[in-house]
Formats: C-alpha cells, structure tokens, sequence
C-alpha cells in the first residue's frame, strides 16, 4: 500500500545564487543548493509543517549518527515527548524504494528507536510502524 502525499498546495522560497538554484529550509534555517533529493526533503518536510502542522521546534533535518563507529546522517526525525516518533528517508524521485533504503533506514532506527517511520522518493511513499519487532505497512 502507497501513501499518497498532494504537494501542489506547498510554498517555497526558492532563489539563484552563483548559478544555483537554492531554497530555504525551515528547519535548518538556511539556504541549501536544490539537488533532486533536497527537493524531496522538502516537500516532506512541508507537507509535515504546513498539511500535518507538526511543530517546527519538534523537527531536525540532517543531523548525524553513529551506526557501528560510523557517522551517516539521517534527513528527517519527528520528536514526540523528547524521543523520535518518526523517522524519514527521502531518495531523489530516479531512486527506487529498495530493500537498501530499507536496510538504511532500519540502521537509523536501531539507534532512534521511533515506532514510524516513511521512505520516500516524492512519488512513492511507504509508511511502516514497528509493533513488537514487526513491521506493519500503514
């Protein structure tokens, strides 16, 4: 089963710098070049913020972990009650969602422990909650 997401009600501040197509990120409060998987970044991150209101304050983008003595960083984690609730994989829309997005994602989550978590490529979104060790496609 799919999620559907509607994007098209989103706004971004989007500007060209140096010959680059930059947006704003609400979150990390900066400007950041626009790569097909940043763009994906933040549609969720909009789509969290504006459509689901999550809080701003409650939201970290890009931020690293230590998975086995090695930093990766994971793109989006949602905080309820001061722990991770919901943790989020974007991929450019090319990239499929694969068991490797899902080996990442489940790496990032053996350390966060959150119940949710959502890959997506901006086109195919898939939402799981683990349940006793399992995983329960929502």
């Amino acid at each position: 089963m799919q999620i559907h997401l509607d994007f098209s009600s989103l706004s971004f501040k989007i500007k060209s710098e140096n010959n680059q197509q930059k947006i704003f990120d609400i979150i990390r409060k900066k400007w950041v070049i626009i790569t097909p998987e940043e763009w994906v970044r933040q549609n969720i991150l909009h789509y969290l913020i504006d459509i689901q209101n999550y809080p701003k304050g409650l939201i970290q983008v890009e931020k690293k972990i230590s998975i086995l003595d090695k930093f990766n960083r994971y793109d989006i984690v949602v905080f309820k009650s001061n722990q991770p609730w919901l943790v989020v994989e974007c991929k450019a829309t090319e990239v499929e969602i694969s068991a490797k997005v899902i080996q990442q994602i489940s790496a990032y989550n053996y350390i966060l422990k959150a119940p949710y978590f959502l890959m997506t490529n901006g086109n195919d979104h898939y939402c799981f909650k683990i349940e006793n060790g399992h995983f329960n496609i929502l």
